[in-house]
């Protein structure tokens, strides 16, 4: 059995709330869960604050034993500094525009 942390999606249209989850790979997304590992609000408050709640111990064990967070997942986690960041997955070259690349040629 695969262990995937993940988000598993909570409220209203146009209104998410967000269950971070440790759950089987096969489980639906709002399906069956092993445990809740934290929760992710991504609507910010009037004061710009996304809330974010962490069972950073929790977190670490299903690490230790083998889950893989999904990308959102883990990009949550390297900004809290649990995982180490994962990689950027843009390229900077194609950034340039072709007029400036031509040019350096």
């Amino acid at each position: 059995m695969v262990v995937r942390l993940r988000l598993q999606r909570f409220g209203r249209k146009h209104s998410p709330f967000y269950r971070m989850v440790a759950a089987d790979s096969r489980a639906p997304r709002d399906g069956k869960f092993l445990e809740i590992v934290g929760t992710y609000n991504p609507i910010a408050t009037r004061a710009g604050i996304k809330e974010i709640r962490l069972k950073v111990d929790r977190l670490r064990y299903w690490i230790s034993v083998g889950a893989q967070p999904s990308d959102r997942v883990a990009w949550i986690l390297g900004k809290f500094g649990i995982l180490p960041p994962p990689p950027q997955r843009f390229s900077v070259k194609k950034m340039i525009p072709k007029k400036d690349i031509k040019e350096d040629n």
